[in-house]
């Protein structure tokens, strides 16, 4: 087994390697490579990227200060782990901070960003109605590409980047949920983001935030139950 099998992640070259190596980094969290709770070291990460620690240590220091991974002792960090506090405390924010930038979206929406919206969509669909889990990284992908379709739109350089962080932070959530639907034998649903797309072409703000707030809720819930149930067996 190669070492971009064995974790996850994507060699980089030499040129501008601190700026790939955190890339690569915020890649893996936001497609939730990294599960939540799993403690990282430098020495691991910078064989997997093919090379050396420093990019990795000052990669791994901005990615604590985004709060997607904690520090601890004797120079590893940490994925943070999942509670019901946190979870709640994402989605509020998620809520809140993506609502708004949706709504701003609304009336700047382009013909072609609708269209590069669909197509996304359309191959989403695809690989989901061909229910091979090895897809799963991909549609991951495909949902962070159609989310920033829309929010890009917004016209908010403030907004873009707290967006982008709460994503980083919620990614390993994200990945859990993939697998809590999974366990309990559900599936994912593409309503919400049909009925988003709907209302974007309507213009209509209030239907696209009440979509956008079912589709970011949903995977929140079933993994909260989840959390919660485990929590009461304990």
């Amino acid at each position: 087994m190669t070492t971009k099998t064995a974790m996850g992640l994507a060699p980089v070259g030499r040129e501008t390697v601190q700026d790939r190596v955190y890339s690569e980094l915020r890649r893996a969290l936001i497609g939730g490579l990294f599960e939540p709770g799993q403690v990282l070291t430098i020495r691991t990460l910078a064989d997997a990227l093919m090379t050396s620690t420093m990019p990795v240590r000052e990669a791994l220091g901005r990615l604590i200060t985004e709060q997607a991974l904690e520090a601890l002792p004797n120079r590893t960090v940490r994925v943070p782990p999942i509670t019901l506090d946190r979870l709640d405390d994402l989605l509020r924010a998620r809520i809140l901070i993506e609502g708004e930038a949706i709504r701003l979206a609304v009336p700047r929406m382009t013909a072609a960003e609708l269209i590069a919206a669909e197509e996304i969509m359309r191959e989403w669909q695809e690989l989901r109605l061909g229910g091979n889990p090895q897809t799963v990284d991909r549609e991951v992908a495909l949902n962070h590409a159609f989310h920033f379709v829309l929010y890009n739109a917004c016209g908010s350089a403030i907004l873009i980047p707290m967006i982008e962080s709460l994503w980083l932070q919620s990614g390993p959530c994200t990945r859990a949920a993939i697998f809590a639907f999974s366990d309990a034998g559900r599936h994912d649903a593409d309503s919400h983001h049909i009925a988003i797309l709907n209302a974007l072409k309507a213009r209509d703000a209030a239907a696209a935030q009440a979509a956008l707030c079912a589709d970011i809720s949903r995977p929140f819930a079933v993994l909260r139950d989840k959390l919660g149930r485990k929590e009461a067996a304990e």
